[in-house]
């Protein structure tokens, strides 16, 4: 099923362009709407038949995360990026170059009678002193306060707690696997007010790489280490030889200031809560990138636990 991949996203002009080759698309890979449902609920997402169907009928542009399951489940993941920033392009498109306006003709007739040069010269020098004597508060003449600009979110490092976006009344701590496969304690979603007594510190290892430490009262200090292979495989496990724990890269995700963020693994991909659950317990796992769902997650700053951490 390669055909599909010659659909090019970029090429249309408009909404309904694009629509056409989303039809295309899905022509090309000879699935029914019925299929296509099918096959998303077997890649862990939800594309339902109805819904595909008012869309590839319609005069809208599909939600970003309806198109990517819809060119995922047409077997064109690889392309999905392009069919993101195609969509992205014609729902919010460039300005148009404003031209300036030319001047009435009576205006570009009109001159202004120069000013003497001495006399010039001093309006300039009191007009410069009048800007940078300091003006007293409230003063008709005072200029209005800047207003702040928004910095974008700083990284916080020490006591942090994260907390998965789709779930953010639940924190990252410990726990164990629901269905029993693997029986040491590995990372799972609880209650906030559980997660206790418990603590996580982001470790700095340079440029936007951490160790994510848990320090327990009992167990001690544990790293996170994203295991790569056996009954555990993609499972989050904390190591008491933080030499093991993994790198994570801890990457903004969202608008500015947001303070959300992905963790990514070299080689492993991200970490996520399983199948995007809100449930408490439910596990985090490694899986590819996608950068939304439960792979995004807020990292805010606590203040220090109250026992001594080994």
């Amino acid at each position: 099923m390669n055909s599909q991949h010659g659909v090019a996203p970029e090429q249309a002009e408009d909404v309904a362009g694009f629509l056409a080759l989303m039809r295309q698309l899905k022509d090309e890979t000879g699935l029914t709407y019925r299929q296509l449902e099918e096959r998303a609920a077997e890649q862990g997402s939800v594309l339902a038949r109805s819904t595909l169907a008012d869309v590839l009928n319609g005069r809208s542009l599909p939600r970003p995360e309806l198109l990517s399951t819809f060119v995922r489940a047409c077997g064109a993941a690889d392309r999905e990026a392009y069919w993101l920033r195609a969509r992205e392009a014609l729902a919010d498109p460039p300005a148009p170059r404003s031209l300036p306006t030319p001047p009435p003709p009576a205006a570009r007739r009109r001159r202004i009678p120069r000013l003497p040069l001495l006399a010039g010269l001093a309006v300039v020098a009191v007009l410069a002193a009048w800007a940078l004597a300091p003006q007293p508060s409230g003063h008709p003449g005072a200029a209005p306060p800047q207003q702040a600009v928004a910095a974008p979110a700083v990284l916080p490092t020490g006591w942090v707690r994260i907390r998965p976006v789709t779930a953010p009344e639940l924190c990252l701590t410990d726990g164990r696997v629901r269905d029993q496969r693997y029986t040491p304690l590995v990372a799972v979603q609880r209650p906030c007010a559980e997660a206790g007594p418990q603590a996580t510190l982001l470790e700095p290892l340079g440029g936007d790489e951490y160790h994510i430490q848990w320090h327990h009262p009992d167990y001690g200090k544990g790293c996170l280490k994203a295991l790569p292979d056996g009954p555990g495989l993609g499972l989050l496990e904390p190591m008491d030889d933080c030499t093991q724990g993994s790198h994570f890269h801890v990457e903004p995700s969202g608008p500015a200031g947001s303070g959300t963020y992905v963790l990514r693994v070299d080689g492993q991909g991200c970490a996520g809560i399983a199948g995007d659950g809100t449930g408490p317990g439910t596990e985090a796992v490694m899986a590819h990138c996608v950068g939304r769902g439960g792979q995004v997650f807020f990292v805010e700053p606590i203040s220090r636990p109250t026992f001594s951490a080994p």
